[in-house]
């Protein structure tokens, strides 16, 4: 038996993966245990929780994998040193921090307080954007297929351009920073206030209600190259000051301004974070979404240049651009998608983990992802003891009663926290920990804010769809069981789904097939069979934090907020009243 364990540590987006002979066992992000967002410390609890839903321990594993190598792309780092030696000291102040899991057996005895010399595996470092190719593509039933990755940065390159085929990924071609699409878009975001780690996907959302009023100002901003593209360096603050990130003491992530003073000068004065969102807002946001796609579509023509296949695996930060990605399937050439749900940096510990068994170690044992639910789960006599100690009503349903007073509910316009098996693997609930509400009762979006997540209007909710039935309902048909397409919603279905059709007519839709997840699916048919509807609005369960983890999180959250039922395990609980 072979025992990797995966790890992004040390950056945005902490967590682990336990890989055992080829298989994917569990994942988990730091953020739902230490409930610090975006956590970028080391991810001791979700090491340590890894191994005891395996029943393993620190001696059984054979091999940790790293989702970062310090050594990658050297002749890179040593160009731009040579051109900025002011800047040599901060690069050798990032080579110091990244010493610090070089020797990752001291790391881990003194993280998860285990004895050094029960720690046999051996480390292997797998460069950032290869630990994204592998997250995609080795999840995949393809034996061939174009790779690309585009993010922020990791290991000196923004964009990896590749072809998978077997247990090789080839890298094709690299952009280098300073040039990257998720700078791009992240300073964009913080000009218009939303300056948060993470705050990018708020900004997608605000797009549709702008106009292409800032057209030249944002052509002025890239320009494409060979290789893809690179940035207008006048437009923002010089690269290697301090990367634009920072980790707090705390492991939060800290972005520092990226956009320079021709920002302000060509748009004026930028948004004060708590300000109100003006049409100027909006029309930046649809401006940057524009150049975002047209430079994303322009890259992934450049691959399709260089590749015969039309089957694409994506991963990085930006490859949670949904809209961008439903696009994609209808501009370039590449018309089948493999994305994993954790597509962002939190992948990196899945990824590093099957490049190491499938490209390094050659175990020969290829893993398909089904579904998205790899991490923890607990039992009804644990969940029935956390009901008792808050002192919930509650009744316990079997199977057949839970479904059906459970659409009930959903049908009468109520809001349920439905928390059910495993754990969902990335940043989506895809229904194990999801609030559900009714696509097309009156008002529903603002009674979700107003009463539970507090969210701005603007921001759409997700519609969750039978798989057989997408085709009918949407404009697009190909398969979407992570959240990671937007498509148009059809016109004779966009007043019956009021609640999850967007402003343009969009629905960034999880596909739910009953062989992924059966409670799920027959949850939404029954809710069919009383309203004709065969889709839920599905948002994640949580409130101004990381998705709720375990029991006591969902009821503490049902507790203080305005929801009005919690199905919870095989558990129906239902305030008197919360309107």
């Amino acid at each position: 038996m072979s025992v990797i364990l995966g790890i992004n540590t040390f950056h945005a987006g902490a967590s682990a993966a336990l890989i055992i002979d080829g298989q994917p066992i569990v994942a988990l992000a730091e953020e739902r245990l230490n409930r610090i967002k975006y956590f970028a410390g080391f991810p001791k609890l979700a090491v340590s929780r890894c191994l005891e839903i395996a029943n393993l321990t620190f001696a059984d594993v054979d091999a940790v994998a790293i989702g970062r190598d310090s050594s990658a792309n050297l002749h890179k780092k040593l160009e731009f040193a040579i051109r900025n030696p002011a800047k040599l000291l901060n690069l050798a102040r990032i080579r110091t921090k990244s010493k610090t899991f070089d020797d990752l057996k001291t790391l881990i005895a003194n993280e998860c307080g285990v004895e050094q010399e029960k720690l046999t595996f051996k480390t292997y470092n797998v460069e950032h954007h290869l630990a994204h190719t592998a997250s995609a593509y080795f999840a995949s039933e393809w034996e061939h297929s174009a790779g690309i990755t585009i993010d922020g940065s990791g290991d000196f390159v923004s964009c990896l351009l590749s072809e998978c085929v077997g247990d090789e990924i080839k890298p094709l071609q690299r952009v280098f920073v300073p040039h990257s699409l998720g700078t791009l878009y992240t300073a964009v975001c913080q000009f218009i206030g939303y300056g948060k780690y993470g705050d990018e996907g708020k900004v997608m959302g605000l797009a549709p209600l702008g106009k292409d009023v800032y057209h030249d100002f944002f052509e002025k901003m890239l320009q494409p190259t060979g290789k893809g593209f690179k940035l207008n360096p006048d437009y923002f603050l010089p690269f290697g000051a301090n990367q634009g990130l920072e980790i707090s003491e705390d492991g939060e992530m800290l972005v520092h301004r990226l956009y320079s003073d021709l920002f302000v000068k060509e748009l004026g004065e930028p948004r004060d974070r708590h300000g109100a969102i003006t049409q100027r807002d909006s029309d930046i946001s649809f401006g940057l979404q524009r150049i975002f796609e047209k430079y994303y579509m322009h890259t992934l023509n450049l691959l399709g240049e260089k590749v015969s296949t039309t089957r694409l695996s994506l991963a990085g930060g930006c490859a949670l651009n949904s809209v961008a990605n439903g696009k994609a399937l209808l501009e370039t050439k590449f018309t089948e998608h493999c994305i994993q749900p954790a597509a962002g940096d939190d992948g990196l510990a899945l990824g590093a983990a099957l490049y190491v068994s499938n490209s390094i170690l050659k175990e020969g044992k290829r893993w398909v992802m089904k579904h998205s639910y790899l991490g923890d789960e607990y039992s009804d006599e644990i969940v029935e003891a956390e009901l008792k100690k808050y002192k919930v009503s509650y009744k316990k349903l079997d199977r057949a009663e839970l479904l059906e007073t459970t659409s009930e509910e959903i049908k009468n316009g109520n809001v349920v926290g439905w928390f059910q098996g495993r754990m969902e693997w990335g940043p989506r609930a895809l229904g194990n920990r999801s609030i559900l509400a009714h696509p097309g009762f009156p008002n529903m979006k603002d009674i979700l804010n107003a009463r539970i997540k507090h969210r701005e209007a603007f921001r759409p909710f997700a519609p969750s769809v039978k798989v057989e039935r997408q085709a009918e309902i949407f404009e697009q048909n190909y398969p979407s069981p992570f959240m990671l397409h937007v498509y148009k919603i059809k016109p004779e279905w966009r007043e019956r789904l009021s609640a999850v059709n967007h402003v343009d007519d969009t629905g960034r839709l999880q596909t739910v097939a009953r062989d992924e997840n059966p409670l799920y699916y027959d949850l939404i048919e029954k809710f069919e069979s009383k309203t004709g509807i065969p889709v839920i609005l599905n948002t994640s369960f949580n409130e101004n934090e990381p998705i709720v983890c375990q029991p006591f999180q969902a009821i503490e959250c049902f507790l203080r907020t305005k929801m009005d039922v919690l199905v919870i395990g095989s558990f129906y609980c239902k305030k008197e009243s919360s309107k």
